[in-house]
């Protein structure tokens, strides 16, 4: 078994080991040359140890440089005694505890609470020490909600060994068996973001994702596509296949997957990330570049964030910008074999497709859809191409996409020779492929494969049955919703409001280290702005989703909110739902309204309305470990805001059983 540590000892041998040998472990294993400051913070942090774990001999383990692949870290050291977990940062030179490295060891011991098989029931104490600190009060305490993850304590150098002793009198549970704790499996699930960082900088989808009983293995789903790639490759034949799932059951990782896997454009198996929504596309191309300078100035060298990125854009495109290339020269095959569709039930009917190539590319008389024209792109290859599409459920949510029937509508008209592979689950009336679909069941090359669907949301790793409440709720099935939310509420907490800064003061109290929150709202909520949220303003995704604390752009400032069309494909930890009066309980169904001028508007059209409701699918099911729904009480002096616009909707989700804050 493969050490996840660069160095690990059990504690009776650790003082044993010359400095030097300990050195020239964690050198060899990092597999790059040491810097003389790493070498040397090395040095600092196994000497100020020795002392402290003396008298632990014979009690437990340590670790020096254990890795964490969902952040892309390694953790200083990890240090087993008796039944406590201890999670140790040091930051060598400093003196001051800055609120950057409290956020950093305890998202170092929620990792491992979360998704470290062997550390779920183990007392976790995350601990930062500045080498330059003066002795001070620390406490060692707890949240309200106790976990088994204690708060961070602050420590100078010479108050280790005092941690050590106090924090084992103040846990309770059974001493841990270093082996066993090291046989214990890592499986996380990484947001996309995270994800792609990871993935890019090498990582396999084994090390990132959970593999437990109630999921199937994203590694199984990503393999079957891979085969199908290679048997299109080796047979010389063209082939689409559909890859189906949940809200977060990890589509757009398995094509990320595919995609990091074949970043190489000299291979012709070369293969393209593309995506329609230009939020998503910015971000992931944003954190990848940032995280690939980080990692190379950590090895001790030099890359301009702008070279970065347009290493970045080559793989991860928006699949407009994909679409404009090949429009250049029509006879020609894209660089690509592969290309992978993101939510590709988001692609353009024929109407949008026409009205957009008149009005942008003086092409006039258009006739394909653009599923029909991506395709015909692909299909300019002599020999193979494969295109693979990750379709969400109920997730179309603007004027003129298609949904996915179109694809498969495509295919029976123009692309009847090629190898289709569908997941079963697309005749699901959830996806709106069903009559599509029967169309083309019987044809010889066309297979059901049951792998191409990923029916557990991992997006809320603390409760899988959140995107299943969700359809119940929307689909105003309130009994079994009430029967849902009980399986839900003791791990995944949903509370609801009328007061939208007791909810910003419930998000915040919930979230611990760099968990990331924020306020979502529908695109047509426009008459929050006595709450101080104006859904036309301008905020940038970048700097909402990816920047810190100290950032007043960032999410966690609660002053921007985003959109259905900022967070689709994105997720956050805790999310503030804010509904207004454009989506309205009603004992008969939901009413649906577009604020015009001065005054509610009812939408009559059939799938305005599910866009709209599918807009509020996609704020719902944003949040990884919980939200707050914030339904405003109403105005007597606003015609606009009237109560009766909120109190229904506040009353149905009473009555589903939410508790009330």
């Amino acid at each position: 078994m493969t050490s996840r540590a660069y160095y690990a000892d059990l504690i009776e041998h650790f003082p044993a080991r010359s400095s030097d040998e300990i050195l020239g472990n964690l050198a060899r294993n990092s597999g790059f040359s040491i810097e003389a400051s790493q070498r040397d913070a090395w040095l600092e942090q196994i000497n100020l140890l020795r002392g402290p774990l003396e008298p632990y001999q014979g009690r437990g383990k340590v670790y020096f440089e254990y890795a964490v692949p969902r952040l892309g870290k390694r953790i200083d050291v990890v240090v087993l005694i008796d039944h406590v977990v201890f999670i140790i940062e040091f930051k060598v030179g400093e003196k001051d505890f800055t609120a950057s490295a409290t956020d950093q060891v305890w998202d170092y011991a929620l990792d491992l609470k979360n998704f470290h098989e062997t550390t779920h029931d183990k007392p976790i104490a995350p601990v930062l020490v500045a080498t330059r600190a003066k002795d001070a009060v620390y406490s060692i305490s707890t949240t309200q909600d106790y976990d088994l993850v204690l708060l961070p304590i602050h420590a100078a150098p010479s108050q280790l060994g005092g941690i050590f002793e106090q924090t084992l009198l103040f846990c309770d549970g059974p001493k841990i068996d270093p082996l066993q704790w090291d046989l214990g499996r890592y499986h996380p699930t990484p947001t996309i973001v995270e994800a792609a960082v990871a993935l890019y900088s090498g990582h396999d989808v084994s090390e990132i994702s959970r593999s437990d009983a109630g999921a199937i293995n994203l590694s199984q789903t990503s393999e079957t596509v891979a085969e199908i790639i290679r048997s299109s490759r080796e047979l010389s034949r063209k082939s689409i296949c559909f890859v189906t799932g949940v809200p977060g059951a990890g589509k757009t990782l398995v094509g990320l997957n595919i995609a990091t896997k074949h970043i190489d454009k000299d291979s012709e198996l070369y293969s393209v990330f593309l995506s329609g929504n230009g939020p998503l596309v910015d971000i992931l191309r944003e954190a990848l570049a940032r995280d690939e300078v980080r990692r190379i100035k950590a090895a001790g060298g030099k890359l301009k964030k702008g070279e970065a990125l347009s290493r970045v854009k080559a793989f991860i495109q928006n699949v407009h910008h994909f679409r404009d290339d090949c429009l250049v020269n029509l006879a020609s095959p894209p660089i690509e074999h592969v290309a992978i569709f993101d939510e590709a039930q988001r692609a353009w009917n024929l109407e949008q497709t026409a009205a957009f190539m008149l009005r942008k590319k003086q092409r006039p008389d258009f006739k394909q859809s653009e599923p029909e024209f991506l395709m015909s792109c692909l299909d300019r290859h002599s020999d193979w191409a494969v295109v693979v599409c990750l379709v969400g459920g109920g997730q179309e949510i603007n004027t003129g996409e298609a949904g996915i029937a179109e694809w498969v509508a495509s295919l029976n008209r123009s692309f009847r020779e090629w190898h289709v592979h569908i997941s079963p689950e697309l005749n699901d009336e959830e996806y709106g492929a069903g009559h599509a679909v029967s169309d083309v069941a019987n044809r010889a090359n066309v297979h059901f494969e049951k792998h191409l669907h990923l029916g557990v949301s991992m997006r809320s790793f603390r409760a899988e049955h959140v995107s299943t409440l969700v359809k119940q709720i929307l689909d105003l099935e309130a009994d079994v919703a009430r029967q849902t939310l009980r399986k839900v509420e003791s791990k995944y907490p949903i509370v609801i409001t009328r007061s939208l800064s007791r909810a910003k003061a419930w998000m915040r109290g919930r979230a611990r280290g760099s968990e990331r929150y924020g306020m979502v709202v529908s695109s047509q909520a426009q008459r929050l702005k006595p709450h101080a949220i104006d859904v036309r303003s301008p905020m940038d995704p970048i700097h909402w989703f990816l920047d810190g604390k100290e950032d007043i752009r960032s999410s966690y400032y609660l002053e921007d909110v985003a959109t259905e069309f900022h967070v689709q494909g994105l997720e956050l930890d805790w999310s503030c739902v804010v509904w207004d009066a454009d989506f309205r309980f009603a004992p008969e169904g939901w009413q649906h309204y577009s604020f015009v001028g001065s005054r509610w508007n009812c939408i009559r059209k059939s799938d305005r309305q599910t866009y709209l409701k599918n807009a509020y699918r996609v704020l719902l099911t944003r949040a990884r470990q919980g939200m707050v729904l914030v339904i405003p009480e109403g105005d007597l002096s606003d015609a606009t805001r009237s109560s009766t616009y909120y109190d229904p909707t506040f009353d149905y989700l009473e009555r589903i059983g939410f508790q009330v804050i």
